[in-house]
């Protein structure tokens, strides 16, 4: 589990994932930059970008950081879900924990700001969350903080069938808002428990879009991504959940939902074409999803892996995209 999850179980995994990836080693590109992005993106790879979702792999040693920024690490969240040296998840304060981000929470953000790895809010509780924007925005002013695989809890709260207290992994307008404010992005998560009250036996076109489209009015298209968490299936975690109930003491809600059949995670390659379909009906131009699709994540990127202001990247784009389709085209020909 994330609470035990060691600096060294992080290499082991990392060494696993890399190995099976190096069988066919022509199809992807491992970042350690915007420019492998695009590199990718040209030659039609798959570019593998590291997120850490505990900041337990640190075992307490904060030099640890700069090591883990050099084998690709982005991103990181500092709470999965339960509570943790660095502060209290979204499970926990569920339960009414009400730690918040503690002092070596604040340690371990400095040393993020210091690597430039993102911040990643998802999984932690509204308590923590605002603390660490307090906090990033106090002392990091310009460095944005994104939510990376987030249902909007607003969708659903007011639905015909919606639960009393609602998905403890859904985040609030309120927290969306300021992570847009700092110049960050907000990505639903296409997993279908979290579809509070709907609970879908496989999720729809219509119902990514609903997410997508409630995003995009509550803070801008210039704020709104997917997210990349695709499973593929939820098999192992539905089994993982069911084994050790103690672990997801959420009042019954995950295992309701399991029951209802919704137990499917939206994959992209499934669900991505049709979703688009949805989009274009309701009125989102191309230009619209390219940002949501990825050009909102590219500029938080730049901006916190690089440096490079948001102004920069805007003035940059059309040159870019230019440039980008010259070399594509010149690498499909071959």
């Amino acid at each position: 589990t994330a609470v035990g999850h060691t600096f060294d179980d992080f290499v082991k995994e990392n060494q696993k994932w890399r190995s099976v990836m190096m069988q066919k080693a022509d199809k992807f590109i491992f970042v350690r930059s915007v420019r492998d992005i695009e590199a990718a993106h040209i030659q039609g790879k798959t570019a593998v970008i590291w997120n850490s979702q505990t900041a337990t792999i640190l075992d307490g040693d904060l030099s640890k950081m700069t090591t883990l920024k050099e084998m690709g690490v982005a991103s990181m969240i500092l709470a999965y879900n339960d509570l943790f040296r660095t502060g209290s998840g979204g499970l926990a304060e569920y339960n009414g924990d009400v730690t918040g981000l503690t002092a070596w929470g604040k340690k371990v953000l400095d040393a993020m700001a210091e690597n430039r790895i993102i911040v990643d809010l998802s999984h932690m509780g509204p308590i923590m969350t605002n603390n660490i924007m307090d906090y990033m925005d106090k002392k990091y002013p310009g460095i944005p903080y994104v939510f990376t695989h987030s249902l909007p809890a607003g969708l659903y709260k007011d639905g015909k069938n919606a639960t009393p207290r609602g998905c403890y992994r859904n985040i609030s307008d309120e927290e969306a808002l300021r992570a847009a404010k700092s110049g960050g992005y907000v990505s639903p998560t296409f997993t279908e428990w979290m579809i509070d009250g709907i609970w879908p036996d496989d999720i729809t076109p219509s119902q990514v879009a609903d997410m997508i489209e409630y995003y995009v009015k509550l803070v801008g298209v210039d704020h709104v991504g997917i997210a990349s968490d695709d499973l593929f299936t939820t098999a192992p975690i539905v089994a993982f959940a069911t084994e050790n109930a103690d672990n997801y003491d959420d009042g019954g809600y995950m295992f309701r939902a399991f029951d209802k059949g919704a137990t499917g995670c939206g994959e992209l390659s499934k669900i991505l074409a049709a979703a688009t379909d949805e989009l274009w009906k309701r009125g989102f131009t191309n230009e619209d999803l390219k940002k949501i699709f990825g050009g909102n994540k590219m500029r938080v990127y730049k901006q916190v892996w690089e440096g490079e202001s948001p102004a920069q990247f805007n003035k940059d784009a059309k040159d870019t995209e230019k440039l980008r389709n010259i070399l594509k085209e010149r690498y499909i020909t071959r």
